[in-house]
């Protein structure tokens, strides 16, 4: 397939600049995948949906405020830093820029020493791998120094309302340096109600890299190498998400990091006949695109996706890739907000 076939217009206007003021707030596309409809409603309406005995996968990992300012020691040149990933310990792999003045073995300082980071070598795709010197913790550190990684389309500088609204209400644990955005729109009472209705919640790990913001560059997509982002689903969610397959309950997945998660994890049990997800902790570069079959996945609760994205690719194999562009002219259409701070769409 070709690149061109996952383009779509998309007035600058409709990209949400900030978030909804209530979560549940935001519209709510939904594509009945059966009757070939589409239904234009509010997030909070999604409990029309779901049906006892159907199963949401969260993704619990949560964003760190992974942008950072400071200066070369010995120079006082400004340098920014954009954490990408943890490698081990101390060490993180970073995107720097202007990246053409550090070398192995400068060191740039935050917070006027309270935090400090030695280069250590060269990464991929122009990253630096540094090891962070400090007292203390790392984290506390980080959360007193560090900004939101906010996407770059949204054009402006994160603020104190960011470091609460661009992170789910069901955040866990640290490691993303971007969010796992279609859990943006849940509240805990809307996660208690669909609870009271008899819908199973079920909770992964993926941390989200940066490479998640990388355009496809290959004419033919299957040219197109994915990023590797680590993942981990426990003893206990695996049960749950097993156990409503066997009983023929729904998966339905809450975002793109969520569905390649379970994807990742899942092997064919041959005793329940069925496609099942094996707990555990790995790595997954998988890429979804037309002719994928899924093996876990029913329905899915996503975003608005940028044109010519993997993310558009990954929701197109679930749905014909003609339908998808057609919702997303109407929601163009009808002025629906779109990328991380925009509107939803379910897929069921």
């Amino acid at each position: 397939m070709r690149l061109d076939d996952f383009d779509y217009e998309l007035p600058k206007e409709l990209i949400a600049q900030t978030p909804a003021e209530q979560r549940d707030s935001c519209r709510l596309m939904v594509l009945n995948r059966e009757k070939q409809t589409i239904e234009h409603r509010h997030f909070y309406d999604i409990l029309e949906h779901l049906h006892p005995g159907d199963c949401l996968v969260m993704n619990d990992s949560r964003v760190i405020p992974a942008r950072l300012f400071g200066e070369k020691e010995g120079t006082g040149a400004k340098i920014e830093f954009l954490l990408s990933k943890r490698i081990q310990g101390d060490e993180w792999e970073t995107l720097v820029r202007p990246g053409r003045r550090l070398k192995p073995g400068d060191t740039v300082s935050f917070g006027e020493g309270k935090l400090r980071a030695r280069v250590t070598g060269y990464g991929d795709s122009g990253t630096r791998t540094v090891e962070f010197l400090y007292d203390g913790i790392f984290m506390e550190r980080l959360e007193e120094l560090g900004r939101m990684p906010l996407p770059p389309y949204i054009e402006r500088e994160s603020t104190e309302e960011d470091k609460d609204m661009y992170q789910t209400v069901y955040s866990k644990i640290d490691g993303s340096v971007a969010a796992p955005t279609a859990g943006l729109h849940f509240t805990e009472e809307l996660l208690a109600a669909a609870e009271a209705k008899g819908v199973r919640l079920a909770y992964v790990t993926l941390h989200v890299g940066i490479g998640t913001f990388r355009p496809v560059k290959c004419d033919n997509i299957e040219d197109h190498q994915m990023h590797f982002e680590e993942y981990f689903v426990d003893e206990d969610t695996a049960e749950t998400i097993n156990d409503t397959i066997r009983k023929g309950g729904r998966i339905i997945s809450v975002g793109t990091t969520s569905t390649r998660t379970v994807e990742s994890a899942a092997y064919y049990d041959e005793t329940a006949g069925k496609y099942l997800v094996k707990p555990g902790h790995g790595n997954t570069g998988i890429f979804i695109y037309p002719g994928y079959e899924y093996k876990i996945v029913n329905a899915l609760i996503t975003n608005f996706h940028l044109p010519k994205s993997t993310l558009i690719m990954l929701i197109s194999a679930l749905y014909d890739r003609e339908k998808i562009l057609e919702a997303y002219r109407e929601a163009v259409k009808e002025e629906y907000r779109f990328f991380s701070y925009g509107d939803a769409m379910l897929i069921e």
